[in-house]
C-alpha cells in the first residue's frame, strides 16, 4: 500500500484532462475509452452504482492503479490531492498535530534552513565575503518562509481540526488513541490544508456527523481549486457541485448541474431510450418473422440475405436495469403500547469520562426520530442503552407495553457466520419469506445473480453490513434502532430502505447524517450533545435551521456583551445555560406530569379496547345478546374517550413546545 496517497503529486503536461482511459476487469470492459476534461475551480460529482468504477477512476488519475491504454494530462505548476475510502496510514508516534503537520515537510525544511543560517551569521566575522554569503541566502530563504504561509499554519491546522470535530484536547494525544474514522478525518485534514489545484475525494462523508458535514459543506462552497467527489450523500452533493459526471457500464456522460439535475436529465433520457428500444424490438421482429417466413423461398433469397445482413449490422440498444421498481415492506409489527421507551435520570460514565448526567427521555408509538450530534457526544452509547445492550451507573430505563427491539449497527456484520453463504443467512433468519423473495430482498441491497451464493467469509466489510441490514429487516419488531445504516448502499437502496422505514407503522430511531436520506423519514429529531440531549418537534433539515437560528441569537448576545465590556467567561456561560435548563425543567415538569398520567390512561384505554376486539373476534360472541349490547356500548365509548384524550394529550405537548421555544 503507498503511503498515505492523500499526499500531493505533481505531474507535467499541459491541462488535467482524460484522454480514452481505458480498463479490463477480467473479460468486462470497466472503462471503455472515458474522455473528460476537469477545469479548475469546478465542482463535479462522480456518481453511479456501486461496482461501477467510481474508486477506480480516481485511483487511475492518480497514478495508483495502472490503466490498459489512454492517456492523462495536467499542467506543471498544478496539484492532485486524493482521499481513499479507507487504507489510510498515519505515524503512530506522533500527536495529531505532528501528523497533519507532516504535510507540510517541505515548510519545517525550509524553516529549519533559516535558523541553520542564522547560527552561521551569528558565528562569522561581519566583515568576511562568507558572511556577505549567509546575509544573502538569509534573505532569499526569509523571503520564501514569509511568503509560504508557515507562521499562520498551526492556527490554520487547528481551525480545520475543530471543524472536523475535534477538541482543542485532541490535538496532543496520540494518534493511536483514535479509531480508523478519526483517522480519516486526521487524512481530511491533511489533504484540505496542502489545498491542491485538483481535489479528489472517495466518500468523505462517511466518518463525519452533521456538525462537521456542515463545516465541510462551507469550506467546499470557498475552496479554489477543483473538487471531484465520490459520494451517495444526495444532499451533499446537491450543495456543493455544479457539475455531474455518471459513470455507468463502462461510459462516462457529464450533466451540467448537480445530482438533482442529473437524476432529472437521466430519467428524460432513460424514458427516451426506453421508447427507442421498444421500436428497435419491433423492428427486429419484423425483419426476423419476414427471415423465417420466406427462408426457403428461392424468389425471395436475396432479400431474406439482405435482411439477414441488416439484422445482424443493428447495435442492440441496452437499458441499464435499475432498482427504482423494486419494493420492500417491513413485516407488520404487533401493536406496542403509546409509550415506547422511558428513560429517567440517567447517569452513564465510563471512568472518569462523563457521557449522560441525569437525562430524560420519553419515546413515544409512531416516532421516527433522527439521532445526531458531534462524534463522541454519546449516539451509540444511548442507542445502545435504549436497545438493553448498555448498562449504566443510576436511573431507569423501563420499555413500554409489548414493545419488542430490532437493533442494526455496524458491528453485526462481524457475528454473521462465516461458513454459510447470503441467502442461507436470509433462510436463517427465520422468517419464512419464500426463495424468490429473499433473493430480491437480497437485490435491494446489492446482492445480484450469483452474489447470493458467496460465503459471508469472502463479503467485503460493506457486503457484510449490508447483509446484516437485510437480515434485520425480516424481523417484525414494532421498536426499530438503526446506527449508521446508509454508510455503504448506492442511491437506489437508500431510496428502497428509505421508502420501506417511510411505510412502516411501528417506532424507528436512526443515527445518520444522511439529510436527504432522514428528512422525507423522520418527525422528531434528538439532540445529543456534551452533558444533554434536546428533542426538535421536526425534521433534520427543521432542526438544523433551528440551530442557525441558536448560533445567530448567541452571537448576536455574545457581541453585545462585548460591546458592553461584559463578556463571559466559559464557567459563567454554562452557568447561565444550567439556569436556562433548570428554569425550562420547573416550567414544564408540571405539564409533563399530566402528559404521564394521561398516558397511564390511555395504555389503559387501549389494552381494554384490544380485549374488546379479541372477544369481539369469537365465534360465540354474538350468540349473548346482552353481552353484545354491554360491550358494543363500552367500546364506541372507549373510542370517543381516546379521541378526547388524544386531543388533550397533543395540547400538553405544544405547551411543553411553547415553553421550551420561550425559554430558548
Amino acid at each position: 500500500m503507498p503511503s498515505l496517497s492523500y499526499l500531493i503529486k505533481e505531474t507535467y503536461y499541459t491541462l488535467l484532462a482524460l484522454e480514452n482511459i481505458t480498463l479490463h476487469l477480467g473479460d468486462r470492459e470497466l472503462l471503455d475509452a472515458v474522455s473528460i476534461v476537469i477545469n479548475p475551480g469546478e465542482r463535479i460529482g462522480l456518481v453511479g452504482p456501486n461496482g461501477a468504477g467510481k474508486s477506480t477512476l480516481l485511483k487511475i488519475i492518480m497514478g495508483e492503479l495502472e490503466k490498459d491504454s489512454g492517456n492523462i494530462q495536467m499542467a506543471n505548476e498544478e496539484t492532485l490531492g486524493y482521499l481513499p475510502q479507507d487504507g489510510v496510514d498515519p505515524d503512530f508516534s506522533l500527536t495529531v498535530i505532528e501528523e497533519v503537520e507532516t504535510a507540510f515537510a517541505s515548510l519545517f525544511k525550509l524553516e529549519q534552513e533559516v535558523k541553520d543560517i542564522q547560527h552561521k551569521l551569528a558565528n562569522t566575522d561581519p566583515q568576511s565575503r562568507e558572511h556577505e554569503r549567509y546575509l544573502e541566502q538569509y534573505g532569499k530563504l526569509q523571503t520564501q518562509l514569509e511568503t509560504s504561509g508557515l507562521y499562520n499554519l498551526r492556527s490554520e491546522i487547528e481551525k480545520v481540526l475543530m471543524g472536523l470535530g475535534f477538541d482543542e484536547s485532541d490535538f496532543e494525544r496520540s494518534t493511536s488513541e483514535f479509531s480508523g474514522g478519526w483517522l480519516m478525518r486526521i487524512a481530511l485534514a491533511k489533504l484540505l490544508l496542502k489545498k491542491p489545484t485538483y481535489l479528489l475525494l472517495d466518500e468523505p462523508t462517511n466518518h463525519l456527523d452533521i456538525e462537521s458535514l456542515q463545516w465541510m459543506e462551507n469550506f467546499l462552497n470557498e475552496y479554489e481549486g477543483a473538487v471531484v467527489v465520490v459520494s451517495h450523500d444526495r444532499a451533499f452533493l446537491d450543495t456543493i457541485t455544479n457539475r455531474t459526471l455518471a459513470l455507468r457500464d463502462g461510459t462516462l456522460s457529464d450533466y451540467a448541474g448537480n445530482y438533482t439535475f442529473y437524476e432529472k436529465k437521466w430519467e428524460e433520457e432513460k424514458e427516451l431510450l426506453l421508447n427507442a428500444k421498444k421500436n428497435q424490438e419491433k423492428q427486429i421482429k419484423e425483419t426476423q418473422e419476414f427471415i423465417d417466413r420466406f427462408r426457403y423461398k428461392a424468389s425471395k433469397a436475396r432479400q431474406v440475405q439482405s435482411r439477414v445482413k441488416q439484422l445482424e449490422k443493428i447495435e442492440r440498444i441496452e437499458v441499464e436495469e435499475e432498482m427504482s421498481n423494486v419494493s420492500f415492506q417491513f413485516p407488520e409489527p404487533e401493536r406496542s403500547g403509546q409509550v415506547v421507551m422511558r428513560l429517567r435520570d440517567l447517569h452513564k460514565s465510563y471512568g472518569d469520562n462523563i457521557v449522560f448526567d441525569g437525562i430524560d427521555l420519553e419515546i413515544e408509538r409512531g416516532d421516527k426520530f433522527a439521532i445526531v450530534g458531534p462524534n463522541g457526544a454519546g449516539k451509540s452509547t444511548l442507542i445502545r442503552i435504549l436497545t438493553g445492550n448498555e448498562s449504566y451507573q443510576k436511573g431507569e430505563r423501563k420499555p413500554g407495553h409489548n414493545v419488542t427491539t430490532n437493533y442494526f449497527a455496524q458491528h453485526q456484520a462481524d457475528e454473521l457466520k462465516p461458513t454459510i453463504n447470503a441467502l442461507e443467512v436470509m433462510h436463517e433468519a427465520g422468517s419464512g419469506e419464500k426463495e424468490n423473495r429473499l433473493r430480491t430482498i437480497l437485490g435491494c441491497f446489492l446482492f445480484q445473480g450469483d452474489d447470493v451464493f458467496k460465503k459471508v467469509k469472502v463479503l467485503s466489510g460493506g457486503e457484510k453490513s449490508r447483509l446484516a441490514l437485510a437480515k434485520m429487516l425480516l424481523s417484525p419488531a414494532n421498536f426499530l434502532i438503526f446506527d449508521e445504516p446508509t454508510n455503504h448502499l448506492d442511491m437506489s437502496s437508500k431510496n428502497i430502505l428509505q421508502q420501506a422505514i417511510q411505510q412502516y407503522e411501528g417506532t424507528v430511531a436512526i443515527v445518520s447524517h444522511d439529510r436527504a436520506f432522514l428528512d422525507p423519514i423522520v418527525n422528531k429529531v434528538l439532540e445529543v450533545q456534551p452533558g444533554y440531549i434536546k428533542m426538535y418537534l421536526g425534521n433534520v433539515s427543521y432542526y438544523l435551521d433551528k440551530k442557525r437560528e441558536e448560533t445567530e441569537l448567541q452571537k448576536n448576545t455574545q457581541q453585545k456583551e462585548e460591546k458592553n465590556g461584559e463578556k463571559l467567561s466559559r464557567k459563567e456561560i454554562r452557568r447561565i445555560e444550567a439556569e436556562q435548563r433548570n428554569k425550562l425543567n420547573r416550567r414544564v415538569r408540571p405539564i409533563k406530569n399530566k402528559m404521564k398520567a394521561l398516558e397511564k390512561e390511555i395504555e389503559e384505554m387501549e389494552n381494554r379496547k384490544l380485549e374488546i376486539e379479541d372477544l369481539m373476534a369469537q365465534p360465540d360472541f354474538y350468540d349473548d345478546s346482552e353481552q353484545v349490547k354491554k360491550c358494543t356500548i363500552e367500546y364506541e365509548q372507549i373510542k370517543t374517550d381516546l379521541t378526547d384524550q388524544y386531543s388533550r394529550w397533543e395540547e400538553y405537548a405544544n405547551r411543553v413546545e411553547m415553553v421550551e421555544n420561550e425559554i430558548s
